[in-house]
């Protein structure tokens, strides 16, 4: 298979993230318990990392306890507590329209950290997605609050900075075990937040469990498995671009399910956003017919996913990474086997 054809299937893969996210909406609204995001921020992030660290039982170590803490708040803790602030100081539309400005924020710090330069076709995909949330999702009788704005985009740009992280550090481990140690160092972050702001944990009844267990095994491990696997493999710009699916996801959700309105402007804005994510995709996606595959991630320990999310494009360590690195040639020696290395 070309790097261009494995290019576009693991982005296909990584627009299952923003996809389960925007289903979140609809199963927050609908089965969990009100008025208490913080707390089920919190229950997204920390039962569901350590149930990932329970079969992947491997801490950090070195280094990786306070970058672990750093990608954990950036991707999760931060992020999900100013989302909490700007939902209650905007209007959702609003929002969501600030947030939608993301793709654009992470191809300028991915440039600045990772020196992908942004491609003109991405960056006009970007603002063609952006204008399009806001025809999706805006309403006229919104408000402007300068604290829920200015936590809007603080939340873009926390997240945003983490992603591209996520890019820069090479994990020494698998992905199933790195997305766990971003889950754990978030949820401890958010843990005392959730109490402070919301007090004790409300009872949960059988619906409210399984709107948890939904958005922890889907919306969470799964979503944040493919979505760091992404970005750890395609140009920034790719994978962010997809995250514009958020809305569509919660939009067409709350149509199907909830009886939402759906107007010529709502179609217009589904067509923009779609249109922008595709117009903005050939331009990187090309870059990987002239950039080697294992250019970007040499360490031996990162293996394992394919297995995880159903993906079988390894090839065997000596044949793809001989002579980059020294523990990889040692492993070679030694019949180490089929390892994925990611590009």
């Amino acid at each position: 298979m070309s790097s261009v054809e494995t290019g576009w299937r693991t982005l296909s893969l990584a627009a299952l993230a923003p996809i389960a996210w925007g289903s979140g909406y609809y199963v927050t609204e609908t089965f969990l318990p009100p008025d208490r995001p913080l707390f089920g921020a919190m229950v997204r992030a920390l039962p569901f990392g350590l149930l990932l660290l329970a079969f992947r039982p491997r801490l950090p170590h070195g280094i990786w306890w306070w970058r672990a803490l750093v990608l954990g708040t950036l991707n999760i803790g931060a992020f999900f507590a100013l989302i909490f602030v700007a939902a209650y100081r905007l209007p959702g539309g609003m929002a969501a329209t600030l947030t939608a400005t993301a793709p654009i924020m992470v191809m300028l710090i991915a440039w600045a950290l990772v020196r992908e330069r942004p491609q003109v076709a991405s960056l006009a995909g970007a603002a063609v997605g952006a204008v399009g949330v806001a025809l999706l999702v805006l309403r006229a009788d919104f408000t402007v609050d300068p604290v829920g704005v200015a936590a809007s985009f603080g939340a873009v740009a926390m997240s945003s900075l983490g992603f591209v992280l996520v890019k820069r550090w090479t994990p020494p481990v698998d992905l199933l075990t790195f997305t766990a140690w971003q889950l754990v160092a978030g949820g401890l972050v958010l843990l005392p937040i959730a109490l402070i702001v919301e007090g004790a944990p409300p009872p949960l009844d059988v619906s409210a469990a399984g709107g948890f267990l939904y958005l922890g095994l889907a919306a969470t491990i799964l979503a944040y498995v493919v979505w760091f696997r992404g970005l750890r493999r395609l140009p920034a710009a790719a994978v962010s671009l997809v995250g514009l699916l958020n809305p569509v996801s919660g939009t067409i959700i709350g149509i199907a399910l909830a009886g939402e309105a759906f107007g010529a402007t709502q179609a217009l804005g589904m067509l923009l956003v779609l249109g922008g994510i595709v117009a903005g995709q050939p331009a990187v996606i090309s870059k990987l017919r002239r950039t080697p595959r294992a250019s970007a991630d040499r360490h031996p320990d990162l293996v394992g996913l394919e297995s995880a999310v159903g993906v079988d494009d390894a090839e065997p360590v000596g044949s793809r990474l001989a002579g980059l690195h020294g523990d990889l040639e040692r492993l070679a020696a030694h019949g180490a086997g089929r390892r994925e290395v990611l590009p």
